[in-house]
């Protein structure tokens, strides 16, 4: 408790709060699609491919507008950003609520839902940005906590749409972003750490090696993280023959440990290492998905087994964002919605390899079996590049150096300058 004092009082904590209820609320938004799927699918008589495809468009879209919004909050402000994004939101809610009648109107709102989705990198360094580098950590943690707007989404929407109508929870949902508005507004503060940077700056980190790495880790974390979240409302309706409302509760179960856990992921990463916990994360991760896959008969096991890869997803996302202020100490939140954007849509492979291999297959397992192989491939990957890392800008294991590595004006620690 006396460690967590130290904390709250090392930074600006209403500011981590706003941060926190910023994304909380743009993450429910931005998976309310797939909230909404056994739905709109029912609606439309989709096949297992078109469900994938569409439980994948805000993902995509959301991923493709993670860097534009991170530049911007280097010109306007990270607190400014998130009022601009969060405005927009509200615009594309109304359009929601007042237009979605086809199929085609769906794959439209889908990208407009994307916007909310572009809130991750600027989330993140706003709320960390008041913290010291020893407790970056746990404050992207708790900002990253965030992703709980997934329980937000699955645990009303479903009961919502049985009783209004799905096309009124957009309308619904264009309410509730009044909230994080408001506290955004009166309780978060600009951090310090932003500097005027010309362009090229900012665009640095696409042009290293270490941000291509951990970009194509945060695939298999966050990636799958999102990808599954938004499509279990679909498989947990296909393959068991529950109810729309019990199919978000159950997704619900598995998605509230991703969320909580991430917090401990951070904190854990603090303390041994952000590459020490990528590494066991990757590793449950590949057992769980395929277990997931072979537990296709019942519906405890594989609730249990979700849950399972879920923390260890959620582990995985704060663990690699502990890393991400260590290697780009003054462009985190460029470097963030870069590393977020390559790694949703990651997410969007997920749904689409789930909705093809039912289609072509018959059976979930081989999407399953897919992204497994691919948290394997990265795990190796992980192995290699970290002898580099520990040598130039972390300490073993991928704790931050004590005494706090030298920095150019990129955010490039000096060492690894070309």
């Amino acid at each position: 408790m006396s460690n967590f004092k130290v904390f709250v009082r090392s930074g600006h904590w209403p500011t981590l709060l706003a941060s926190f209820l910023y994304f909380d609320f743009c993450f429910a938004i931005w998976v309310l699609n797939g909230a909404m799927a056994p739905f709109i699918s029912e609606t439309f008589a989709l096949t297992p491919a078109q469900k994938g495809f569409m439980v994948s468009v805000p993902i995509l879209a959301g991923a493709l507008m993670r860097f534009p919004l991170g530049v911007l909050s280097q010109y306007i402000g990270r607190k400014n950003a998130a009022m601009v994004e969060m405005s927009l939101i509200i615009l594309a809610l109304l359009f929601g609520y007042l237009y979605v009648q086809t199929y085609d109107n769906v794959l439209a709102m889908g990208v407009l839902l994307g916007i909310a989705g572009a809130s991750f990198g600027v989330a993140l360094s706003l709320g960390s940005g008041w913290f010291p580098p020893q407790y970056k950590g746990l404050a992207m943690g708790i900002a990253g906590a965030g992703n709980s707007g997934t329980v937000l989404a699955v645990l009303f929407a479903p009961p919502l749409a049985v009783k209004f109508g799905w096309q009124a929870v957009y309308g619904l949902a264009a309410c509730t972003m009044l909230l994080p508005m408001l506290v955004m507004w009166f309780a978060a503060k600009e951090p310090p750490d932003r500097e005027h940077q010309s362009l090229r700056e900012h665009l640095a980190c696409l042009f290293e090696k270490d941000g291509w790495a951990i970009s194509l880790i945060y695939v298999i974390t966050f990636g799958g993280f999102i990808g599954l979240a938004s499509f279990l409302p679909t498989y947990f309706y296909d393959q068991f023959k529950v109810t729309k409302v019990e199919a978000g509760q159950l997704t619900m179960l598995a998605t509230l440990m991703g969320s909580a856990v991430r917090v401990v992921g951070g904190y854990i990463s603090d303390r041994i290492g952000g590459i020490n916990t990528l590494s066991g994360v990757l590793v449950l991760v590949a057992i769980t998905l395929v277990l997931c896959g072979l537990a296709g008969t019942s519906v405890a096991v594989t609730t249990l087994l979700f849950m399972l890869c879920f923390a260890a997803l959620g582990a995985g996302n704060g663990a690699l964002f502990q890393l991400v202020p260590l290697r780009w100490p003054l462009t985190t939140a460029v470097a963030g919605s870069m590393i977020g954007e390559v790694g949703a849509l990651g997410g969007g492979f997920l749904p689409n390899a789930m909705g093809q291999s039912k289609q072509l297959a018959g059976t979930y397992l081989w999407g399953f079996v897919a992204f497994a192989v691919l948290a394997l491939v990265m795990l190796v990957m992980l192995r290699w590049v970290q002898i580099r890392w520990t040598r130039t800008w972390a300490e073993k294991g991928g704790r931050a150096r004590s005494t706090g590595a030298p920095s150019g004006r990129s955010g490039v620690p000096a060492g690894m300058k070309r």
